[in-house]
């Protein structure tokens, strides 16, 4: 792993929590710098089987070399398909460690983030056709109110989505400067720097899809995990957090307290973490990136 790539959160906490057999097959969805895919492996024995997913082809650069280990070039979304088509049809553990990369951050010509005045892509998968400049500039004044508000919490969506609006009539709005300038003409300046960041974070979380993939891997991973096997993820904001707590917690997306005849839960999990697992505070000042992660875990019931 390249170490300026990523630095995972909560490496041992996430590992450990998978309870990882040395002969099992496990899945990190997030391969990223190959950090916790290491540390799976680090556990496997010479029988064991590690797959990962990432859909940036700079993840590449980190690339194990380990007989035991295969690096899938796909969205996790589509995680049931890939490894089925491989003949994989059940895991013991399934590892996602959410969100952007430190290096999807740092390197400013993806535009992740406004330190850097670049075009504004935000595309976790560079070949993607639909990047944060068509989004800016083609969405109504109402669906970009929405998605500030759904998923940056922006108390002040409606003005920033008519200044974005406003501003788009004279040109393109294109890079991050721009849109700096634009967030800038409708808040004060003591507040920008906290507002761009859920804005940044609304208009990624649209641009990849990032809830609706969060969906898919939740219900795929609970029908390739088998009776035993665990799953663990790490979410950096509410949004994630609590479609995974309530997953964990009943079984379905909508929160549903499936019960039946004689009124027994039907949720096919066991909460392996009552609570969410947050980094130490040793963690946070060696890796201050990690200190919005909350790593939820459960086990597959055999029902």
């Amino acid at each position: 792993m390249k170490a300026e790539y990523h630095r995972p959160a909560l490496l041992q906490e996430t590992v450990d929590l998978l309870s990882v057999r040395p002969d099992g097959t496990y899945v990190d969805v997030t391969f990223g710098g190959g950090g916790h895919s290491a540390e799976i492996l680090r556990r496997l024995g010479p029988n064991g089987k590690l797959f990962a997913f990432d859909k940036d082809p700079d993840a590449q650069q980190n690339l194990l070399q380990d007989p035991r280990f295969q690096l899938i070039d796909q969205d996790f979304r589509f995680i049931e398909k890939a490894l089925n088509s491989k003949g994989i049809t059940q895991v013991d553990g399934i590892l996602g460690d959410l969100g952007v990369s430190s290096h999807q951050f740092d390197e400013g010509s993806r535009g992740f983030s406004f330190r850097f005045d670049a075009r504004l892509d935000m595309r976790m998968d560079p070949s993607a056709d639909f990047d944060a400049v068509d989004l800016l500039n083609s969405y109504s004044e109402a669906d970009l109110r929405q998605i500030l508000k759904e998923w940056g919490d922006v108390q002040q969506a409606g003005k920033i989505a008519a200044a974005i609006v406003t501003a788009r009539k004279n040109r393109r709005i294109e890079t991050t400067g721009d849109m700096e300038r634009v967030v800038g003409s409708v808040i004060a300046a003591q507040n920008l720097t906290k507002i761009l960041t859920l804005v940044y974070q609304a208009i990624r979380i649209e641009v990849n899809g990032e809830l609706d993939a969060l969906e898919a891997l939740l219900e795929s991973g609970l029908r390739l995990l088998r009776p035993g096997g665990r799953m663990a993820i790490i979410s950096y904001h509410s949004l994630e957090d609590r479609l995974t707590k309530q997953f964990f917690k009943t079984g379905n997306l909508k929160g549903d307290d499936q019960r039946d005849f004689f009124g027994r839960s039907l949720c096919p999990w066991k909460l392996v973490t009552k609570k969410a697992v947050v980094p130490s505070a040793q963690e946070e000042r060696e890796n201050p990136r990690s200190r919005s992660a909350k790593l939820r875990a459960a086990e597959k019931l055999e029902l």
